[in-house]
């Protein structure tokens, strides 16, 4: 299937997102997405359906019962967790602290 991304590698169009997509992504990234990063897409998506925003990372981090470094999330995904997060989850690119 064709994906239609843009050139940081978003979706052009959040409603083409499935998990199917999201291994899709992945794969042609090089990006492995483990049952931990699964959890971490499926509550971004849960949030960010309720807010119609994608979280700062402090209170993505949160959710989670992590301090605001976040350090769990920087040593999952090394730097910009929610910029990959909201990548693999077919969520818009977020601004701010990610």
């Amino acid at each position: 299937m064709e994906l239609n991304r843009d050139g940081d590698g978003f979706l052009i169009n959040t409603s083409d997102w499935s998990e199917e997509v999201m291994h899709q992504m992945a794969d042609a990234d090089g990006f492995e997405i483990t049952d931990e990063i699964k959890t971490y897409i499926d509550k971004a998506r849960e949030m960010y359906s309720k807010s119609g925003t994608v979280p700062a990372v402090r209170i993505f981090a949160k959710e989670f019962g992590m301090d605001r470094k976040a350090s769990k999330l920087y040593e999952v995904f090394e730097s910009g967790p929610m910029k990959k997060i909201a990548k693999y989850g077919g969520l818009p690119k977020p601004t701010g602290c990610v």
